[in-house]
């Protein structure tokens, strides 16, 4: 059965060989929609990338545990601190007691202010860094684009699946499994709005040296490329996509939303509303 015959949100689908992707999505006006996806691993030491946002916590972890027992999880790949990639740790770490945590010692720093992280059961993964998970070597790579100084993306050298973090975020016009499912142009304009939204530094950056980052991240050699905040990438679209990503350095910053642009939206929103009806006369 594939992917697009089972999808729904927060109900999770088979990308490739013992690997899911739990999707959910935020409406964003007028954009369309934003991919929150996260990733379960079952093989032969099971791995949670990504714990999915604070939002729809009991709705994840049913997720999550419909494709593995939490006592079978032995690690929980941490790709950065941020809400929706970590807004779950802590009930996942609860749940499952025999998981390492792959992380880094800013992004528990950073977490310290809101919650204190168990230290004793946490391995650190720098860039390049490599664990054997049982049946397959995971790898740890600093991505092109990232919002977060502590962002590492996850390569499973068995699958070819590659968690690239945000990069490759874009917007959608309606939740979908496959990138496969856009038009050309969609596909296109969401990777450069994506960019640019997600990372606005990379319009200071050298064409060159970020030519060469995106080359090397390129290499790993993905053949399926999953990530939060994007649908998954398969075939001819890896390719484009990462030929978009390395105009990103040459086009200009994208023009955020006004005051001006939220107060006709709220015009709008109140020119939809029903007028109140009147009130009967008392009698």
């Amino acid at each position: 059965m594939t992917a697009t015959e089972t999808f729904e949100l927060l109900q999770p689908y088979r990308i490739a060989e013992e690997t899911f992707v739990i999707p959910w999505a935020l409406e964003a006006p007028p954009v369309g929609h934003f991919p929150m996806n996260s990733m379960v691993i079952r093989g032969a030491e099971p791995i949670l990338v990504d714990t999915g946002a604070p939002a729809v916590r009991s709705q994840w972890l049913e997720a999550a545990w419909s494709v593995v027992d939490p006592l079978d999880v032995r690690w929980v790949f941490l790709t950065h601190d941020d809400r929706d990639h970590a807004g779950n740790l802590l009930a996942a770490l609860a749940a499952c007691p025999n998981a390492t945590l792959l992380t880094t010692w800013f992004s528990l720093g950073r977490m310290a202010e809101e919650w204190e992280t168990p230290i004793n059961r946490c391995r650190f993964m720098t860039d390049g860094d490599t664990v054997e998970v049982g049946d397959r070597t995971l790898v740890a790579k600093r991505p092109p684009l990232y919002d977060n100084p502590t962002t590492r993306a996850l390569f499973d050298t068995k699958t070819g699946v590659l968690w690239a973090v945000d990069t490759f975020a874009t917007n959608v016009p309606a939740p979908l499994p496959e990138t496969a499912g856009l038009s050309a142009e969609e596909f296109r304009d969401g990777q450069l709005f994506g960019g640019r939204l997600v990372s606005p530094w990379v319009a200071l950056t050298d064409e060159q040296k970020f030519g060469a980052v995106v080359e090397d991240f390129q290499r790993l050699g993905a053949e399926v490329v999953a990530g939060c905040h994007t649908p998954v990438l398969r075939g001819p679209h890896i390719a484009e996509a990462f030929d978009l990503l390395r105009r990103l350095p040459g086009m200009p910053t994208w023009t955020e939303f006004t005051q001006a642009d939220l107060d006709q939206w709220m015009a709008m929103a109140e020119s939809s509303v029903p007028p109140e009806q009147p009130r009967p006369s008392a009698t």
